[in-house]
């Protein structure tokens, strides 16, 4: 679990405070097949998904690759690994 209720929860929340029901949705799910990299968030329709995610990185997540149309280099894991 890796923290991962806290990070579905961060996500709930900024979409709530920030009015963004709608624009996105959030769904959960079991492993991803990567779950030694997790948690893990995967964007779609890109189809980017970030490893080793934590309550901080929501933020960011949300305001640079929802909001801002860029992923987040930093936490992508390698499509390669998931592929």
């Amino acid at each position: 679990m890796r923290g991962s209720k806290e990070i579905v929860d961060g996500f709930a929340k900024e979409f709530q405070e920030r009015n963004l029901w709608g624009r996105f949705k959030l769904n959960t799910t079991s492993c991803l097949g990567t779950c030694e990299h997790g948690p893990s968030v995967l964007v779609y329709p890109e189809g980017v998904m970030y490893q080793k995610i934590d309550a901080e990185d929501v933020n960011v997540i949300i305001d640079k690759h929802l909001l801002g149309g860029k992923p987040v280099e930093s936490l992508r894991i390698s499509k390669d690994v998931w592929d």
